[in-house]
């Protein structure tokens, strides 16, 4: 049994979530925040709230004329303590939503802990402020019942992965916070350093190099939960820091980390959703997930697949349809089944400026499908019966549904399909509130062509492994090389991605070669790497789930900042302290840096 802390020492003998029918007739204390304040022919009842739950308490003539005076003097969020008996509320009273709701608390004293100002918001409020007066007053909106909510389930979710990998032998390990700045991707937050002037520590983009000198240490199963912070242009479902469950094993190859992923899953989705996930989990390549969904984290809760229809438009009148498929480009498209009524032409405008607005593309062609599946459009007198009625089969068309294509080069293709797709998905109702669908998505390309650069860049990081068969194509083929990468998908999110890394001195020289990292930058940046793989690195591999996301999917919601505790705004400010903020002058001074109005 685990040590029960004496309440009755924190002003309360129990919470407001706390007491049921079984405790009537005992004489309890009560603490928390005045919820509701309602005052019916002169008997008060306030809701007293805490992050357990809400109790009704009652000031009745019987609690004496001083403490009635009190109550009726008590605001919304002050803090206060009561002290009274329990009883059962009266026939027809009870409130069925609360677990409290059979019972109230006859009030025999009242002590006023703290005063509250009139709060700019009122945390049991159906409908809430801004974002930005959330978060310029978050300890208000931490006591809303849905952000406590989800920083329990938060708090669960970790308590769950420390347990499941601990069961599995691994090693919680601490990484450093200040570490040196390495080309990793993204923007690296930096911190002068006040003994070594001119130098900079690296706040860490991930621990990814230290887990590698961990399995080189032989500590073969390392977890952590890492704080990471990255310097980049913010949306929804990123910020500049977060969060991640980070893990590297020695020994393995992709199958036996992505099978701990898969028990780690499946114990989160029986615990925290009740759902039984069939093993082990679904997987797809890279090259398919583009070729069908048009993204490598595809929602598969439901289906809509990219149809390409490219060879049927070369046969075409139309020639934005046949100059694309001439010129090398692709003609895509989907079906949306029974959706031919539920868009009218204004509403297809809008698919249009979506796609050509959001994504780049040219244009959006469209075709609704009649009795005998034969196809409507102003664009239709350009195909002949023959080739329209092919179109027909080829996306499998039923009268009722609305087809939808793209031409153009094959990346926007993708984008703008992915995104229309993804659309409809919600528009439609495609797939049920709640539902959730886990895949891994694997084999990714090597490498990617930087355009603005004009070279190559490692598509995940420099330090990924290619698959033994494709190591020939490393020096003269590297577009076709593809590397021992996976990742984990939910709902159509990256939850987390992971690879094998290089174990080999000389293969990861090669790889920093082919990304233009010459002989000494790599061994002023990544020296201590290469030299210990020099003293017997065993093979080894990892992944990073995001843990603020995982907390997102599984919640249900749809903004990372309700996961977090105090979160930036997508202008990377805290609403809340003001930072970041100017500092003093000594500070800049004792650091040796100088503030250029630029």
């Amino acid at each position: 049994m685990p040590y029960k802390i004496k309440v009755s020492a924190l002003l309360r003998s129990h919470t407001c979530g706390e007491l049921r029918a079984e405790h009537i007739g005992e004489e309890v204390t009560l603490g928390g925040w005045v919820d509701t304040h309602r005052d019916h022919k002169g008997v008060l009842f306030i809701d007293l709230r805490d992050r357990y739950g809400k109790t009704q308490v009652v000031f009745a003539p019987e609690s004496g004329q001083e403490t009635v005076s009190v109550g009726r003097a008590l605001r919304s969020e002050d803090v206060i303590s009561v002290t009274g008996k329990v009883a059962p509320r009266p026939e027809d009273t009870e409130n069925p939503d609360l677990a409290t709701g059979q019972i109230e608390v006859r009030v025999r004293e009242v002590k006023v802990l703290n005063r509250s100002k009139v709060p700019p918001m009122k945390p049991s409020a159906k409908e809430q402020p801004s974002e930005d007066l959330r978060l310029r007053y978050r300890y208000l909106d931490l006591r809303r019942p849905e952000m406590q909510k989800t920083l329990i389930l938060r708090h669960r979710i970790m308590k769950l992965m420390r347990d499941y990998f601990d069961e599995l032998g691994f090693i919680d390990i601490e990484t450093p916070i200040l570490g040196r700045s390495t080309p990793e991707g993204a923007r690296d937050y930096l911190v002068p350093s006040r003994v070594q002037p001119g130098t900079f520590y690296a706040l860490p983009q991930s621990p990814q190099l230290y887990k590698q000198i961990l399995m080189i240490a032989g500590y073969d199963r390392y977890v952590q939960i890492a704080r990471c912070f990255r310097d980049e242009d913010l949306r929804a479902d990123r910020q500049p820091e977060f969060t991640q469950l980070d893990l590297e094993m020695a020994f393995v190859q992709a199958d036996d980390i992505m099978a701990v992923i898969d028990g780690l899953v499946a114990r989160m989705a029986k615990q925290l959703l009740g759902i039984e996930l069939a093993l082990p989990l679904p997987r797809m390549t890279y090259d398919e997930a583009m070729e069908r969904f048009g993204h490598d984290a595809p929602d598969l809760r439901f289906g809509m697949e990219l149809v390409d229809v490219s060879d049927l438009a070369k046969e075409a009148e139309f020639r934005v349809f046949r100059d694309t498929a001439e010129q090398g480009g692709r003609v895509r498209g989907i079906n949306a089944k029974g959706a031919a009524e539920r868009y009218s032409r204004k509403g297809i405008d809008e698919l249009t400026n979506y796609v050509t607005g959001d994504f780049g593309a040219k244009g959006l062609a469209w075709f609704k499908v009649g009795d005998g599946r034969r196809l409507a459009s102003p664009i239709a007198k350009n195909f002949s019966d023959e080739l329209l009625a092919r179109i027909a089969e080829r996306m499998d068309a039923e009268s009722g549904d609305l087809l939808l294509l793209v031409a153009d080069k094959w990346e926007i293709t993708c984008k703008a399909l992915n995104g229309l797709r993804r659309r409809l998905g919600a528009e439609l109702g495609l797939y049920q509130p709640g539902q959730m669908h886990f895949s891994w998505v694997v084999e990714f390309p090597m490498f990617e062509y930087d355009e603005e650069e004009g070279g190559w860049a490692a598509m995940h990081h420099p330090f990924t492994s290619p698959r033994p068969q494709d190591l020939e194509l490393l020096p003269d083929q590297p577009a076709k090389c593809r590397a021992q990468a996976y990742d984990l998908v939910i709902n159509g999110f990256e939850a987390g991605g992971g690879t094998i890394r290089i174990h080999d001195q000389k293969l990861q020289s090669q790889v920093f070669q082919l990304l233009g990292i010459d002989t000494e930058t790599a061994a002023e940046r990544f020296g201590f790497l290469l030299d210990a793989l020099q003293f017997g690195a065993p093979p080894h591999g990892g992944i990073a789930l995001g843990l603020d996301r995982l907390v997102m999917l599984f919640g249900g919601l749809d903004n990372i900042r309700d996961c977090i505790a105090f979160p930036k705004t997508q202008r990377a400010t805290d609403l809340m302290t003001g930072a970041p903020g100017e500092v003093d002058k000594k500070q800049l001074r004792e650091l040796g840096v100088k503030i250029s109005k630029e």
